[in-house]
């Protein structure tokens, strides 16, 4: 499926002569608009307390509603992904962030009022102040809690990126 089968019409003109022109865009053919459809910066944060253990969410929301996540989400327009990074968290736990690292990108499909999101998912090592780390379950997280890192599963992670960026951050960690 093309990620914009969706958008029939053309939106500059409004033409059905809206086709596809490659694997990321579609072009009209009354009026020569073309559309990329670009992927959509997404973070993901790797919050790691004084007893090394790792901040996971409950997904409160499908795709994959009820499974392991991570805190983070879309980058607005107008932000930076650290400005993104730490607005997600605040929304999403209230903890107030001292640092953001990046790590590492992983590209991700995400299911979202019918269509896939091309998404590129950046994940980040982000530090707290360990006296203010009493998340608050808010915005997309129905839960939040602490997991030792060595009972971290990545397969526990319901979005495949999300699994994929825990292993990948396993493998690296000193445990």
């Amino acid at each position: 499926m093309h990620p914009l089968d969706k958008f029939i019409f053309c939106p500059a003109c409004g033409s059905k002569a809206f086709r596809i022109n490659n694997e990321k865009s579609k072009k009209c053919a009354d009026c020569g608009f073309t559309y990329y459809a670009n992927p959509s910066s997404a973070t993901a944060a790797f919050i790691i307390n004084e007893q090394q253990e790792l901040l996971v969410a409950i997904r409160g929301k499908e795709p994959a509603k009820g499974t392991y996540d991570l805190p983070g989400g879309f980058v607005d327009m107008n932000e930076t992904s650290e400005e993104g990074m730490i607005r997600e968290i605040r929304e999403e736990t209230g903890i107030t962030v001292n640092q953001v690292d990046y790590l590492f990108s992983i590209p991700n499909r995400y299911a979202y009022s019918g269509m896939i999101i091309h998404t590129l998912d950046m994940f980040y090592r982000v530090h707290v102040n360990n006296n203010d780390v009493s998340p608050a379950a808010a915005d997309d997280a129905a839960e939040l809690f602490w997991l030792p890192l060595q009972k971290v599963d990545p397969k526990d992670f319901g979005l495949h990126s999300i699994s994929q960026g825990v292993s990948r951050f396993l493998s690296t960690e000193k445990m």
